[in-house]
């Protein structure tokens, strides 16, 4: 029942129109938007309303939706920036909601990031050929080496090693090697990404500066003036945030502002240190959280690199500082991985590392696992959260002081080739399954979506320091709260 309602909330209208010719695609430079009573006076916290309208390469309205695209309101004096909620009416009309949150200039930013007709066969790609990103692994005995290939499932027509794994029932196997026995597996390295997967006429839908993530012009102004309340109004606004508030925050002076709660700011490395005293950190997931391992490293002096002698990007990785009693750990989550060599032996799931936690008010866990999924159907993310969040559970149930922190996804660049496999569409959709599977569990969220989107330097897979510094504040005003 849960993965039917997943899977309804993840759905995305795109109309079955049959094939469309390029020049009746989604033009973003002939689409234009208008903002809704843009010579009214706005005051802080009131809704602004925009129209976007869709056009072909003919200039001619299309007439009907599906397009993906992203918003955001911004003031680049003030370095200020929030998203906004985009609603399709399946018409070529979309309407755009933002919250104005800042007094002063607040300029408008409409991308389309794809069009409908390249949606649809991003839609595809994820139904009819799962396995577009491959993997393989090394087997060795003695002086006999073999390669085969590796996936979450392939076809019987050859012998299989089945790797699944025992205590989550994760599966993965690979092709069985012809002379060597499946448990002389030594490693896992990504195999690399098919080629070929579109017709001519499909390509035309991904081309860079012509329709992926374009900006969308205003017909008119592209900026509204927002007046500040007065303060009687103010503290009613802040108090007034229900659970589930969009957007989840804003920049103010390249400052996250989150809206529920107050951030700290980590300025001085000794902060860091204070809050961290006596504690054991650990970060599980992909790239985007090994991030958060080199900021703190690279930022906290007395937090030393031990060298494992761990393959460079990919760990394990540990860190100590023995004058504050400080360890901080760095592990992949388990395969799918595209990364370049993992051992076999260092090849472990998320929930299973969980499962090994003792926890308690010293213990801090951040997690980040979604952007190696992007080529998988939906199916099997919601499997691998369901595994880490039953851990996750058991870990609060047997340790309730225990920190936990779920770090989401993130926008990043996009070329012809990139949309194929780590669209920000795909992204889209597991980051919407993320936050509904770990909504109401006591766990705590660095909305990283919103951190990029908001922002108004270029996306990308891994964000630049002055982002990766507000989600680290985010996180350690999670572990050490203001006093209240």
């Amino acid at each position: 029942m849960e993965e039917d309602s997943l899977l309804a909330a993840s759905q995305w209208q795109v109309p079955d129109v049959g094939p469309v010719p390029f020049l009746k695609s989604s033009d973003p430079s002939s689409s234009y938007f208008v903002i809704l009573n843009s010579a009214a006076f706005f005051k802080v916290g009131s809704q602004l309303e925009v129209l976007v309208h869709i056009q072909d390469f003919q200039r001619k309205p299309k007439k009907y939706g599906g397009d993906y695209l992203q918003a955001r309101i911004y003031s680049p004096k003030l370095r200020a920036g929030a998203v906004g909620r985009v609603v399709d009416y399946q018409n070529g009309f979309y309407k755009v909601f933002f919250t104005l949150l800042w007094p002063g200039k607040v300029k408008v930013s409409i991308t389309l990031v794809h069009p409908s007709e390249g949606i649809r066969v991003l839609q595809h790609l994820q139904k009819e050929k799962p396995d577009r990103v491959y993997f393989k692994s090394l087997f060795r005995s003695g002086k006999i080496s073999e390669t085969t290939e590796c996936n979450v499932c392939l076809p019987r027509s050859m012998p299989l090693c089945n790797f699944t794994d025992l205590y989550t029932g994760e599966p993965w196997f690979c092709f069985k090697p012809k002379k060597l026995p499946c448990s002389s597996r030594i490693n896992h390295f990504k195999g690399g990404y098919l080629k070929g997967l579109l017709t001519a006429a499909e390509s035309a839908f991904f081309q860079s500066d012509v329709n992926i993530k374009m900006p969308i012009n205003s017909s008119g102004p592209d900026w509204v003036t927002v007046i500040p309340r007065r303060t009687k109004e103010i503290s009613n606004l802040e108090l007034s945030q229900g659970s589930g508030t969009f957007p989840s925050g804003y920049y103010y002076k390249d400052q996250w502002r989150p809206r529920k709660f107050k951030m700290r700011q980590f300025n001085d490395p000794d902060n860091i240190t204070d809050c961290l005293q006596r504690k054991v950190v650990y970060l599980f997931g992909d790239s985007t959280i090994r991030q958060w391992f080199e900021y703190l490293t690279t930022f906290v002096p007395d937090l030393v690199e031990f060298n494992l002698g761990s393959p460079k990007n990919v760990g394990p990785f540990l860190a100590v500082d023995q004058k504050h009693n400080i360890l901080l750990k760095y592990r992949c989550h388990g395969p799918p991985i595209r990364f370049t060599t993992v051992f076999s032996s260092e090849l472990h799931y998320v929930a299973n590392q969980l499962n090994g936690i003792v926890g308690g008010r010293n213990t801090v866990v951040a997690i980040a696992v979604w952007s190696h999924f992007s080529t998988f159907p939906l199916e099997v993310y919601i499997r691998r959260l369901r595994n880490i969040r039953r851990a996750v559970v058991q870990l609060l149930d047997r340790s309730p002081k225990t920190v936990i922190v779920i770090r989401t996804a993130n926008a990043q660049e996009l070329g012809p080739e990139v949309s194929l496999f780590n669209s920000d569409w795909y992204n889209f959709q597991l980051d919407t399954i993320l936050r509904k599977m770990f909504s109401g569990i006591g766990v705590y969220l660095v909305d990283a979506w919103e951190m990029t989107l908001a922002h108004y330097l270029p996306h990308k897979l891994h964000p630049d320091e002055v982002i990766v510094k507000n989600q680290l504040d985010m996180f350690l005003s999670f572990v050490c709260p203001l006093e209240t």
